[in-house]
């Protein structure tokens, strides 16, 4: 493919909100996960990564309808660093109709559906007057929010495909750039704490008691985080900056082989990961650092572990920032990809949280601390449930 440049870019999550808290909370190797005490879960011995001030975010009138916790969320997220601005800068360089909207997330705004439930009419069973489904809880919400937010006519969907979310939307995104649809794409993810996701992941008894560490010998579960997440997609100059980051490849797979279990020999990651370095013609010798799905669950971690010591042994360095962050699930792919942007731009490499004895079965060179070695190209892997990989591959302009 094509390099596209990665004009603008922004992050919110329990480590703060923007990039500036971002980059001092890595660098600083703090985690922002706390004990879970999120709407009315109080009986959960868990973590999660909470994003402060989302409930005092207040949506424009004329966007009422689009009330809940996820667009909330987009919108405190959208307006840090500057974004909101480079939207309609680049909005006004392409035209409305030539900008596109294409966001991940796993549950929307569901939230509101489950608040909803509790406010059903006693005798009827029906649902409040004031509950919106479409604009909310729909899968779709968010995207069509961020188009309305910034007035725009191009096209715009909603990838849900677990933890995958929004890192398969740079592939659809460079698809549309490519075939001449768009001339630049609003990408990322939004997703917030919910209920169905805090209780589904422990009826799967994949949550941890402690915050969550992933690569440790003694790992037991990931920690649920909230985060959002958007990249600036345009093309890319003729004469790129040398510290201009720019997205080279992206790698897509489906294994299939379970509905919430890994292949247990990273088929399908391993499969993600070359295909993303065969879509920048590049050898696996041209990887730096590479951000890792690293749930911290049993299971993931070594299934990860192996795809990544078949390909590319243990010469390239490799964390997981969910210690840090949470698994933010939707969110996760375009959370990540800002979190390599920044590693590219600053120059090191961010050691995993909450690490006390890497396991020793899996054979790849693991960040126990951070690294200050600057990378000139970040790999970041996001595998979703049902095998839906993805792996974006990013580099800075003197790389290429």
């Amino acid at each position: 493919m094509s390099p596209l440049l990665l004009s603008h870019f922004t992050a919110s999550s329990c480590l703060g909100l923007g990039l500036d808290a971002t980059l001092a909370a890595l660098k600083a190797r703090r985690s922002g996960l706390k004990p879970c005490q999120f709407e009315t879960v109080h009986d959960l011995q868990t973590h999660v990564g909470e994003v402060e001030g989302v409930d005092g975010v207040a949506l424009p009138d004329a966007l009422a309808d689009f009330d809940c916790r996820n667009n909330r969320l987009a919108l405190l997220g959208i307006e840090q660093d500057g974004f909101g601005d480079a939207v309609r800068a680049a909005v006004a360089r392409h035209g409305r109709r030539r900008v596109g909207v294409l966001l991940g997330t796993s549950t929307s705004g569901i939230l509101q559906t489950e608040q909803a439930y509790r406010r059903r009419d006693p005798a009827t069973g029906a649902l409040p007057a004031d509950f919106h489904y479409r604009t909310t809880h729909n899968t779709y919400s968010v995207g069509d929010f961020v188009r309305s937010y910034f007035d725009l006519e191009g096209p715009a969907m909603v990838v849900s495909t677990a933890c995958s979310s929004s890192a398969k939307v740079f592939a659809s995104a460079a698809r549309m750039i490519t075939a001449g649809l768009i001339d630049a794409a609003i990408v990322g993810g939004v997703d917030s704490l919910c209920l169905t996701t805090l209780y589904g992941f422990n009826s799967l008894e994949l949550l941890s008691m402690r915050p969550c560490r992933p690569y440790d010998a003694d790992r037991d579960g990931l920690s649920i985080g909230e985060a959002a997440a958007y990249i600036l997609l345009e093309r890319a100059p003729a004469q790129v900056g040398a510290a201009d980051i720019l997205l080279l490849g992206a790698g897509e797979s489906s294994d299939a082989h379970h509905m919430s279990a890994p292949h247990p020999e990273g088929l399908g990651a391993r499969m993600a990961m070359q295909a993303a370095l065969d879509s920048a013609g590049l050898e696996v010798s041209a990887v730096d650092y590479l951000n890792l799905h690293g749930t911290a669950t049993p299971s993931n971690d070594a299934a990860e572990g192996k795809a990544v010591a078949g390909l590319f042994g243990d010469r390239v360095a490799c964390s997981s920032t969910k210690a840090a962050t949470g698994h933010t699930l939707g969110a996760a792919g375009g959370m990540e990809a800002v979190i390599c942007a920044l590693v590219l731009r600053h120059g090191f490499m961010p050691g995993g949280a909450h690490l006390d004895r890497l396991d020793p079965a899996i054979a790849i060179d693991y960040l126990a601390a951070n690294r200050e070695q600057a990378p000139r190209r970040a790999l970041s892997n996001s595998f979703g449930f049902g095998g839906s990989n993805c792996s974006l591959l990013l580099g800075r302009g003197d790389a290429e």
